[in-house]
């Protein structure tokens, strides 16, 4: 707990202070994006979000991450993170905040410290280290790249990784490497603010997190991506 309440106050010190430091000419800016909303054609038949919205300057931001999934007669399973993020170079920004994490059965509460850019060959990526009240510690990364393959037809293959340090069953969570899913979605882009998309991804389990809860299959999504 005490690990949360210092990266929570920190927050709120570094925010305050950065956000006064702003040059005149720097404009306040805000957006919402969401960049998946589908449906998921597999036996649990879910409904799936991936949201991240932003508000404030060139430097130094506030950023919400919303992801989960709701499949029908339960309780939604997402993970949340609410961030400061601040520009550290032109492609990168360093992260630090809290998470919360809920499914069915319990739900648990995380400290931030993450990194946020494009790498080499434009690859949008965001790496994670969750630091938990229980003294388990997660990793999360992520990556996907837009590939045009006309004005309007884009193809983003992703993939994410994630790991504990311990096992936690009520989360459905266990030490070492936990899950990876990779997928590739092709959209077409009605207007840069609206598109329609397909794709196919393949979610698995991996070590003792598939000895709690076992997972390995390969489904296919379709849905909307818009911001504004």
């Amino acid at each position: 707990m005490k690990k949360l309440l210092l990266a929570t106050s920190l927050l709120g010190f570094i925010t305050t202070n950065s956000f006064a430091m702003e040059g005149e000419g720097d404009i306040f800016r805000s957006s919402l994006v969401v960049d998946k909303l589908e449906y998921q054609f597999s036996d649990e038949k879910a409904t799936n979000w991936d949201v991240y919205g932003y508000a404030g300057y060139d430097i130094n931001k506030i950023y919400i991450y919303s992801e989960g999934e709701k499949v029908k007669n339960e309780s939604a399973n997402s993970e949340n993170q609410l961030v400061y993020s601040r520009a550290i170079s032109p492609f990168w920004d360093a992260q630090i905040g809290i998470g919360y994490d809920k499914n069915n059965e319990a739900h648990q509460t995380w400290g931030i410290i993450g990194l946020q850019g494009l790498s080499q060959y434009f690859f949008e990526t965001r790496t994670t280290l969750l630091l938990g009240e229980d003294g388990n510690m997660g990793l999360k990364t992520q990556a996907e790249y837009d590939a045009l393959l006309t004005q309007k037809l884009i193809l983003t293959p992703s993939i994410q990784l994630s790991a504990y340090t311990k096992d936690n069953e009520e989360m459905g969570i266990g030490s070492g490497f936990s899950n990876i899913t990779i997928g590739t979605r092709l959209r077409y882009e009605i207007t840069r603010e609206f598109a329609p998309y397909i794709g196919i991804e393949w979610n698995k389990n991996l070590g003792n997190t598939n000895d709690i809860s076992s997972l390995d299959e390969v489904y296919a999504v379709a849905g909307v991506r818009f911001w504004f």
